[in-house]
């Protein structure tokens, strides 16, 4: 069954798209709501799931913090500040050879690694 586009699905992938850090479900919602305030949770979080699994979208799951939403899906770092939770990616290569030297020492067969980075933003170290 082919997935149908929706106003609401677009508009969730454009404020995605739009958005130079990488937003929350509910953060999706609270921008989207303003304009569109008949839109629900649940639809914003429906669609960033179908966006996910379009291949539109990558989620990127956070220790400890609500999923984030990239509208980059080549595989790359992320940084997080530990005092005002700005994320942001890191311009940086992404290190492919750490995938095989794992799956020797596991066994496992991996399909890729994230990696976050925290510490604390050049504006939070000014305060």
């Amino acid at each position: 069954m082919e997935k149908r586009s929706t106003i609401q699905k677009q508009l969730v992938l454009d404020e995605v798209m739009k958005s130079a850090s990488h937003l929350t479900a509910d953060d999706v919602y609270n921008i989207i709501v303003i304009k569109y305030s008949n839109i629900s949770k649940g639809t914003v979080y429906r669609n960033l799931n179908s966006l996910v699994d379009d291949g539109q979208l990558r989620r990127i799951s956070v220790p400890d913090a609500a999923d984030r939403f990239d509208a980059t899906n080549k595989p790359h770092y992320h940084i997080k500040c530990k005092i005002c939770d700005v994320f942001n990616d890191v311009d940086t290569p992404y290190i492919s050879d750490i995938d095989i030297k794992i799956a020797k020492i596991t066994g496992f067969e991996l399909q890729g690694h994230d990696i976050i980075f925290k510490g604390i933003c050049p504006k939070c170290k000014l305060c």
